[in-house]
Formats: structure tokens, sequence, C-alpha cells
């Protein structure tokens, strides 16, 4: 599909019922998460259309995308598997359902290791394949030749995607699900079902249409050599001899008697 489809595409369903629910959902766990994270430079890759880190207390915020549309807001345009950002450069990564349209995800994970610097972290909301909104996915992609957005990504189990954080130095802060109304197509639905999101939000957790990581960057320090104080005494080659003494009386008497 064409950038330029690709673009409209994604404004279209970001617009419509099921797009609007998604991004009042997300925009709540974003807001909440990173209102008490603090450094200099913070990223959000994709998702232009809406702003993630109004919230952020960071003072340098961006906002990338693949596509260089303008009405997208974006401040760069890259790619999520090469971010032209240096080696540990960015406090907060943000990455709003990149994965599961990345040609590489595991490489944009090894990106975000690289770039986000030791302790620092990482946001990422994902589609869920083990949920309504997935099955949706693979019925689409099943039954029609080309799918539309968002069911066109290739959706990334949350157990999976798990791993590779626990392999790339991440620590899971938390984990959370939203989305438990299925993605209608109209308005009213989605009011209907809307105790959902209260019912499934307790008993069936795993069910969410969306899950939301927060993780943090560990970097392993080397362990410091400790001094040894306790060394042993200093061994001179030296030898030292007993200074001569002078001779005393009985000694005096016994050289006379020899003469």
């Amino acid at each position: 599909m064409p950038a330029k489809l690709a673009f409209y595409n994604k404004a279209a369903w970001l617009n419509s019922a099921a797009g609007l629910y998604l991004q009042a959902r997300e925009q709540t766990l974003y807001d909440e998460a990173i209102v008490d994270l603090f450094g200099f430079h913070a990223l959000q890759m994709g998702f232009a259309q809406i702003d993630l880190l109004r919230h952020s207390r960071i003072s340098n915020r961006y906002i990338a995308s693949e596509y260089g549309d303008a009405r997208a807001q974006n401040h760069i345009s890259c790619h999520d598997d090469f971010l032209p950002f240096a080696d540990m450069s960015l406090d907060l990564l943000l990455l709003p359902h990149r994965l599961e349209f990345s040609a590489r995800p595991h490489q944009t994970l090894r990106e975000a290791a690289r770039v986000i610097v030791p302790d620092g972290h990482l946001l990422i909301s994902g589609f869920n394949p083990l949920s309504l909104w997935g099955a949706k996915a693979q019925f689409k992609n099943a039954f029609l030749s080309s799918a539309s957005y968002p069911w066109s990504g290739r959706f990334v189990g949350l157990a999976r995607l798990k791993d590779w954080l626990t392999l790339l130095g991440f620590e899971l802060i938390s984990v959370q699900m939203c989305c438990h109304v299925p993605p209608f197509a109209e308005d009213a639905w989605h009011r209907r079902f809307s105790l959902f999101d209260k019912i499934k939000a307790r008993r069936f957790l795993i069910m969410g249409g969306i899950y939301f990581i927060v993780a943090k960057k560990r970097v392993i320090g080397m362990t410091p050599i400790k001094p040894h104080w306790k060394l042993n005494a200093l061994k001179t080659p030296l030898i030292i001899r007993s200074a001569p003494t002078k001779p005393t009386q009985h000694h005096k008497n016994k050289l006379k008697k020899h003469e």
C-alpha cells in the first residue's frame, strides 16, 4: 500500500467510533504513566495524530513518523528500526502500535534498547491477538485480500513481547489492559457495551483489546574490585648483623692468661 494512501487509511480509522474509543483509553494510560517520568529528551515514535507526550515534564519532546505528511504534525521522519539518535540519548521512548506495523519488530526493540539511557523508560501499546480485536484481525486477513488499518498489522502476543524485552535487558514495571469493548463501527454499540470495560477489566484482564507496557532499561554494572588491605609483611633481602660490643673485664682476664 502506498505511504500516502496508508496515512489517510489510518487517519480515517482513528476518526471512527472504534478509533476514537481506542485513543481515549490509551491517552489516559499514557498520561498517567509519563507524568512522573523525568529526563532531558523524550520521543514518541508513530501515532503522530495524537500527542501522547502532552503531560510529560521532559522539556525536549519529539514526535517521529514514517510519513512526511505535514498534517501528521511530526518533527522527524524516520524508520523505527533505525532511529537517528545517538546511543543512550533518550530518557523516554514511546512505541504506540509500532511493533505490529514494523517490518522488523525485534530490530525495533533493539534500537529502543540502544538509544535509551540506563534507567530510562520504554512505553509500548499494542493490539492483543488474544482478544475480540485480535479475532477481528484474523477474520479480515483470512477472508479479505487486503485488510485495512489496523487489521492489516501483525499483532505481537504479550508473552512473546515480554520475552523480547527481558532478553534486551528491560525490566517490566507494569502491564495493563484496556479496550474490552469489541471494535464496533458504530458509537451506539460502544455505549451499549460500555460496562465491558468495568466487568472484564476485573475478571478477564487478559481479554483486553490493547495491552500497555511500561518497562525500564537496566544495565548490569561491573563488579567493583575491593582493595585488599591486609598485605603480607615486607620481606627485605638485607641481612641485619648485631653491632659488636665492648669486651668485659672477664674477657680481658682470659686474654692475659693466654699471653
